[in-house]
């Protein structure tokens, strides 16, 4: 498959009062056009920074990355963010919500006939052609963050970014959601990059798993190639031996091999404070 998007030896520091903190560390990736990517860690390990620097919303401070090979520099409507806050205007309605970004996206490249349909399309997809006139507060949440989905898509973006999306939801909710986002990107064959803490979701809804190991200096530890066929029933994956073969992976990875990348950085920085220690000082001679 087609490389849309890489990351090449992309790093970031942030100025603190205690001095420089390195938050990410050669972090290579590239992502193939139409696929799926989940990015999971513990918290702080850097998976937000890495989204928010695909998303331009943050420069890096080495490295860099490419989209269909332009460098990103600044945020662009051919990357659409979702947040696990909806972020919606709360004195418009759903498909008021939606309309601004196509306004912004497609003035003057569609009429006023055919952004209609186009915004009612995408509240389609997402299954809220019943609540286009509803304000948010009207709405229940998973209603609410179906209509980011649809406004982020609206945008006809190149790549999908959502940051833990269904995070603050209820289980059966985020079932649910997790069943449309399956069952538009099917359709769309759209990128889409996300950030999960939940092995279930990452499994059920990936290509690849991109687990990152825990900051400061955080970067990709390993990547897990999830060939389960598709289209996927969570019903019937429950039971799966090969689903649950990768889960059982990316647990190993959070709780047993990341202890171990942990415990050989320490030893390799004892080993070489033990070395600076031994290391004879030069006489200086008056």
């Amino acid at each position: 498959m087609k490389t849309l998007l890489e990351l090449t030896q992309v790093g970031i520091e942030f100025k603190t009062p205690k001095g420089s903190f390195k938050a990410l560390e050669n972090v290579n990736l590239k992502v193939a056009d139409g696929e799926f990517v989940s990015l999971i860690g513990h918290s702080g390990c850097g998976k937000s920074t890495v989204l928010n620097i695909v998303a331009g919303l943050l420069q890096a401070t080495t490295g860099g990355v490419l989209l269909s090979g332009r460098e990103v520099t600044e945020p662009g409507p051919e990357r659409a963010v979702v947040f696990q806050n909806h972020s919606l205007l709360p004195w418009l309605s759903a498909y008021e919500n939606v309309e601004i970004a196509v306004k912004e996206v497609f003035r003057g490249k569609k009429s006023r006939a055919e952004m209609k349909e186009w915004i009612e399309h995408n509240l389609e997809l997402v299954h809220m052609s019943h609540a286009l006139h509803r304000l948010p507060h009207e709405i229940s949440g998973g209603m609410k963050q179906r209509v980011g989905i649809a406004r982020a898509l609206a945008m006809e973006p190149q790549v999908l970014l959502m940051d833990e999306p269904f995070g603050a939801l209820d289980a059966l909710t985020r079932a649910h959601l997790q069943d449309s986002l399956m069952e538009i990107q099917k359709t769309l064959k759209n990128t889409v990059i996300m950030i999960t803490h939940d092995v279930d979701e990452a499994v059920l809804l990936s290509d690849r798993i991109v687990m990152m190991t825990n900051g400061p200096a955080a970067t990709i530890g390993e990547i897990l190639e999830i060939d389960l066929p598709r289209p996927r029933n969570r019903l019937e994956l429950a039971d799966d031996a090969h689903y649950n073969h990768w889960r059982h992976e990316v647990l190993a990875f959070l709780y047993e091999k990341q202890r171990k990348v942990e415990d050989f950085a320490q030893h390799a920085k004892k080993k070489n404070d033990t070395k600076t220690e031994k290391t004879p000082r030069m006489k200086v001679v008056s």
